[in-house]
């Protein structure tokens, strides 16, 4: 015959009597690990870790808090225009690392560009007109260093060549462009040389 326990608090997420507690806080009652898994999302931010003489070691009444959730990557084409890069702009794989799934953020991964910066920033244009100012189906994200463009050095050979100098204004430092998969832009999809009209134009236009 087993022994009924001697604590009995509601679940917090379903009011069942239980006698379980997060093992991080110890202040939160939980009848199972799946349903402190299913609070996690909002436990976490008032999920304050007990003191050491608080929680006295392991208990069998523990329940253990998931481990923090790790990044998915993903890996794109992206079209990269190099300052020293005279002819057609290269195809690069670039890496991008999903983001939490907060209503802020949206779905879209976050793209890890700062390593082809040298001082390690970048700022992000949205191209959604093409050519002859018609929209595009899939956007184009357009990643550049604000401090080459303020120091107009060094000026970007591969942009001079696919626009055959023609810009009003040059373009100088790296840029990076990448392809969203679609004009809700929460993802990315493979960027190739269809979009280096779009993109032309863009650079053509740019003063």
């Amino acid at each position: 015959m087993h022994a009924m326990p001697l604590i009995n608090h509601p679940c917090t997420l379903c009011c069942r009597p239980t006698s379980m507690w997060c093992s991080r806080c110890q202040s939160a009652w939980y009848c199972s690990a799946e349903h402190l898994h299913n609070d996690w999302s909002r436990h976490r931010k008032e999920c304050i870790p007990a003191a050491p003489a608080a929680s006295g070691g392991y208990n069998v009444n523990m329940i253990a808090t998931p481990p923090p959730a790790e990044p998915q990557y993903i890996t794109v084409s992206a079209i990269l225009f190099l300052p020293k890069k005279v002819d057609i702009p290269a195809s690069s794989a670039l890496y991008a690392c999903r983001p939490s799934h907060k209503p802020s953020q949206g779905m879209c991964p976050i793209p890890l560009v700062q390593s082809h910066f040298p001082d390690g920033q970048a700022e992000g244009i949205v191209l959604t007109q093409g050519l002859n100012g018609e929209p595009l189906r899939f956007p184009l994200h357009l990643w550049y260093s604000p401090t080459s463009l303020q120091k107009s050095s060094p000026v970007n050979r591969a942009i001079y060549h696919i626009t055959s100098g023609a810009a009003p204004k040059p373009w100088c430092g790296t840029v990076i462009v990448l392809k969203f998969n679609g004009s809700r832009r929460q993802g990315y999809s493979d960027a190739g040389s269809n979009d280096l009209p779009a993109l032309s134009a863009y650079f053509l236009a740019y003063k």
